[in-house]
């Protein structure tokens, strides 16, 4: 069965930083998107950052130049590093992967607070 464990989220101050990380506990065979998705109260969840096989990147608008994805084929792990934190990034972030078939998985999410 498969997990995806994710960790790093918590509070911090405007202007801080976060890193966020989702390991694949489980097997899933030939990833080709990682990528971590959030969602505000009262809000849609959004693509903040995904990575795909061969290490391309696509961030979500308002992050662009703050936030950071990369991954780890090795370890089957995704990481967000998020700097210069606002509070309208305040969300649940949940991590996401898609194999070459289009399965897709979820996190079940962490609570990222930013105070002003």
């Amino acid at each position: 069965q498969v997990h995806l464990v994710e960790s790093g989220g918590g509070l911090v101050q405007a202007g801080g930083s976060l890193k966020l990380s989702c390991t694949v506990s489980g097997t899933i065979n030939s990833i080709h998107t990682m990528a971590w998705y959030r969602q505000a109260p009262g809000k849609q969840r959004e693509l903040v950052a995904r990575i795909l096989s061969g290490d391309m990147t696509d961030y979500g608008g308002s992050v662009k130049g703050r936030f950071t994805i990369s991954r780890d084929n090795a370890k089957n792990t995704v990481y967000l590093q998020m700097n210069s934190l606002k509070p309208e990034d305040t969300a649940v972030y949940s991590c996401y992967v898609k194999n070459y078939w289009s399965r897709e998985y979820w996190g079940q999410g962490t609570q990222v607070t930013v105070s002003s």
